[in-house]
C-alpha cells in the first residue's frame, strides 16, 4: 500500500465513510431511498467524516514517532517513507477540506455544523491533551465513533433514532481503546494509560464491562423502533446477535492473547455495522 494511504489509514477512513452512510440509512428508515437531495447531503457528510478522520489519523502519527518506533516501527513517519514536515501539511489540508464539504449540509442541518465542532474540537483535544491522559483519551475516541453516526442521522434530519446504536459504538470503542493500550503497554511513552497505573486486572474489568454495556443497549432498537418478529427484526436480532457473540470473544481471554482480543473486537464491530443497516429497512 501506498505510504500516503498507509499514514492516513485508509481502512479506517473506509469505515468511517459506511458509519455515516448507514447512520443515514437508519435514520431515514426507508431502505434504499431515492431522493437525490438525500444521497448528496449523507455522501458530502461521509465524505467529511472520512477526511476528518484522515486528518486525525495523520496528526496522530505526526505527534506520537517516538512511540512508534517501538509499537508501530512500520508506520511511514517512522520508516522515513513520507516527512514529517509533509504530514503535517497533509493534516492540516484534510481537516480544512473535511469542514468545507460539509457547509451545504449545515446550511440545511444545522446539528450537523454543532456535531462537527464538537468532533474536531475533541479530536484536537486528544491529539494535543487527552491522549496522554490515559482513560479520558479512550473516552474521547469512543466519543468520536458514536459520533460517526449520529453525523449520518443529522444528515439525514433525524439524529436522535441514532442514539441507541452511537452508544453502542461508543461502549465497544471504548472496549477495543482499552484493549489497545493493554497491548501497547511497554512502548507508550508519557502516556498515564489505564494498564499503567491501575494494572491489567483493572483495565480487563473496564473493557468486559464496556461489552457487557453494549450487549445490553443492543436490544434498545427492539424495544423503540423495531418490531421484533418483522422481517428486519429477525434479520438485526441474527446480527447483533452474532456481533454480541463475538464481542463476548473479544474480551473472554483478557488479559492474556491481547492482539487477537483486538481483531476480534474489530470483526465485531463489522459484524454490528451490518446489523445497524438491517434496521434501515424497517
Amino acid at each position: 500500500m501506498h505510504p500516503a494511504l498507509r499514514l492516513v489509514r485508509a481502512g479506517n477512513l473506509v469505515v468511517s465513510f459506511v458509519g455515516t452512510v448507514v447512520g443515514g440509512l437508519v435514520a431515514r428508515g426507508t431502505g434504499l431511498p431515492t431522493p437525490i437531495s438525500f444521497w448528496v447531503f449523507v455522501l458530502l457528510a461521509a465524505t467529511s467524516t472520512a477526511l476528518v478522520t484522515a486528518g486525525g489519523n495523520v496528526l496522530n502519527d505526526v505527534l506520537d514517532v517516538e512511540g512508534d518506533r517501538t509499537n508501530h516501527p512500520d508506520r511511514p513517519l517512522v520508516t522515513g517513507e513520507v516527512s514529517v514536515p509533509a504530514a503535517r501539511t497533509l493534516a492540516s489540508v484534510l481537516f480544512v477540506m473535511g469542514v468545507a464539504v460539509a457547509v451545504p449540509v449545515a446550511w440545511e442541518e444545522p446539528l450537523v455544523a454543532v456535531i462537527l465542532a464538537a468532533a474536531v474540537g475533541l479530536l484536537l483535544a486528544y491529539e494535543f491533551r487527552f491522549k496522554g491522559a490515559g482513560f479520558v483519551g479512550n473516552l474521547t475516541v469512543a466519543f468520536l465513533t458514536g459520533a460517526v453516526f449520529l453525523y449520518g442521522g443529522a444528515a439525514a434530519g433525524n439524529a436522535v433514532v441514532l442514539v441507541p446504536f452511537a452508544s453502542m459504538a461508543f461502549l465497544a470503542t471504548l472496549s477495543r481503546e482499552v484493549i489497545k493500550d493493554m497491548e501497547d503497554v511497554r512502548g507508550d511513552v508519557g502516556r498515564a494509560t489505564l494498564p499503567q497505573r491501575f494494572g491489567l486486572g483493572t483495565a480487563t474489568r473496564v473493557a468486559r464491562a464496556s461489552v457487557a454495556g453494549g450487549i445490553a443497549l443492543s436490544v434498545a432498537p427492539l424495544a423503540w423502533f423495531v418490531a421484533p418478529l418483522s422481517m428486519v427484526g429477525i434479520i438485526y436480532i441474527g446480527l447483533v446477535g452474532a456481533a454480541d457473540a463475538i464481542f463476548v470473544v473479544s474480551v473472554a481471554f483478557l488479559p492474556a492473547r491481547l492482539h487477537y482480543e483486538q481483531t476480534m473486537s474489530k470483526l465485531a464491530m463489522t459484524v454490528a455495522l451490518f446489523a445497524f443497516l438491517a434496521v434501515a429497512f424497517r
